[in-house]
């Protein structure tokens, strides 16, 4: 195994979120802030690691086999955790280190689930990086989904294989091509997202810092209250309009946009069908107990379906004063998730057809023993691998969301809370439900080894799991 084709691309990204770090810098400069300081020297330290590894290994050729790929992603999670933990553990917030890496982690991989509080009072650049590092994370899972591990039999990767009309699984055949049109619709997507915000009411930081975690799927924001603080119809449905945007697959709104092979995509109607049932029984639920107007209660209804359902996290209200039925709705949802090849965490809307096509097709060759009932998807027969990767993946990820449950509840959380934790961490949604962790509370009274196993468990989440678990088995790293 060569460890220096790992090396070589983690150096050339720390140089880039160095360069994010300056950000934030002249944020707190420009108000006047001392963390400025914080965040120079920070970015200059990340900066000139990555530029001395980049230097050392510039050299070297050939591309990634498949153990120095899972290496490379494992080693990149925690490493830009790391670095984005430094600016927030030397500033002037005065928290642990533990918390600082938890924050970072959090921010990374998109859950947005929170130690600090006073957020309305929080410099703008301490603000700013939070959101930052959602938005490169956002950027990051995609291009980790949908290219970096397609080897990987976790039924995620495969989708472009089944609905992608090139040869090549890959999209577009070429990495160049689908990396631009990658980038230009998540920039796209930033820019309309953060004018439309300000039209409708924000300041212009205010927008920056929601369009930035608003289409990362990502949850942050500049105020305790998330979006409750600007107690808006016009900016909910915003939001509501770009988190389903976010939690679409990629290469699908590439190609609408582009007029380009454009079809019925299964997993998106599964998404928008199963996301419009959950709001019509969170209205009703909302509207017995005759709260607001009818369209305001509607509008809640869907927001927060729809900021569960993508793992955005932002929250207008707290939704477990709504009852227990939407307690229970809520906490299901989390298992959800978006679309595969989104911003959005969770299990995803495409595995969970594959497994509804495969229990279809066990029932019919139970009723017709002497009928071949063979899966499919999008019109095409499921591979054996594809089958083989969503059932595996299933388990690992029933297995994982108990097992650490189980951890938390060992550490004295009470169940609702052990539980919620372990899935909100693993979906990578934020907040989850009950008093401690829910959408009015933070994960700042958790106890550190808490924190650090939720720390542990948002990058699995985001790794799909395996591609985490496997770097630990000894076949792993025994050379053949």
């Amino acid at each position: 195994m060569d460890y220096r084709a790992v090396a070589l691309p983690i150096g050339r990204l720390m140089i880039l979120i160095a360069a994010f770090m300056l950000i934030p810098a002249g944020a707190d400069l420009m108000v006047g802030n001392p963390d400025w300081v914080v965040f120079t020297v920070s970015a200059l330290v990340v900066g000139c690691t990555g530029g001395v590894a980049t230097a050392a290994f510039l050299r070297r050729g050939g591309g990634f086999n498949i153990r120095e790929t899972l290496i490379f992603v494992n080693a990149a999670w925690l490493t830009f955790s790391l670095a984005g933990a430094m600016p927030l553990y030397l500033s002037g917030l005065d928290i642990s280190a533990t918390d600082a890496l938890f924050e970072a982690a959090s921010g990374l991989t998109t859950t947005g689930a929170t130690v600090l509080t006073g957020l309305d009072h929080l410099p703008p650049g301490i603000l700013l990086w939070r959101s930052l590092m959602q938005w490169i994370g956002g950027i990051g899972i995609v291009v980790l989904g949908i290219w970096l591990l397609p080897g990987l039999r976790v039924g995620g990767s495969q989708l472009f294989a089944i609905e992608s009309s090139e040869m090549s699984a890959k999209p577009y055949g070429r990495f160049e091509p689908f990396m631009v049109r990658l980038l230009l619709l998540y920039f796209g997507l930033t820019l309309s997202c953060l004018l439309l915000y300000h039209f409708a009411g924000m300041t212009w930081f205010q927008a920056v810092n929601h369009a930035l975690t608003t289409v990362s799927s990502g949850g942050f924001s500049t105020s305790d209250q998330s979006m409750g603080q600007f107690d808006s119809v016009a900016i909910q449905w915003i939001a509501i309009v770009f988190m389903v945007f976010s939690g679409l697959p990629f290469l699908f709104v590439i190609r609408a946009v582009e007029h380009r092979d454009f079809r019925e995509n299964q997993q998106v109607l599964f998404f928008l069908g199963l996301a419009a049932v959950a709001s019509v029984a969170a209205f009703t639920v909302l509207h017995l107990g005759a709260t607001a107007t009818p369209f305001r209660e509607l509008t809640l209804s869907v927001f927060h379906v729809v900021s569960v359902m993508t793992t955005t996290g932002y929250a207008a209200a707290d939704y477990l004063q709504w009852g227990s039925f939407a307690t229970a709705l809520f906490f299901l949802l989390t298992f959800v998730g978006g679309c595969s090849g989104s911003t959005s965490g969770g299990f995803k809307s495409f595995r969970i057809l594959v497994l509804i096509h495969l229990i279809r097709a066990m029932v019919k060759g139970m009723l017709r023993p002497h009928r071949i009932a063979e899966p499919q998807f999008a019109g095409k027969p499921l591979s054996v691998g594809v089958r083989e990767g969503v059932l595996i993946f299933g388990l690992l990820y029933a297995g994982t969301f108990a097992i650490f449950a189980l951890i938390y509840a060992g550490f004295g959380l009470d169940l609702e809370t052990a539980l919620s934790a372990s899935i909100t961490a693993l979906a990578n949604v934020g907040p989850g439900v009950g008093a401690i962790i829910g959408p009015s509370g933070t994960f700042q009274s958790l106890p550190d080894p808490v924190k650090w196993m939720l720390t542990l468990q948002m990058i699995l989440g985001r790794l799909e799991i395996i591609s985490g678990i496997v770097i630990l088995t000894p076949d792993f790293w025994t050379e053949r």
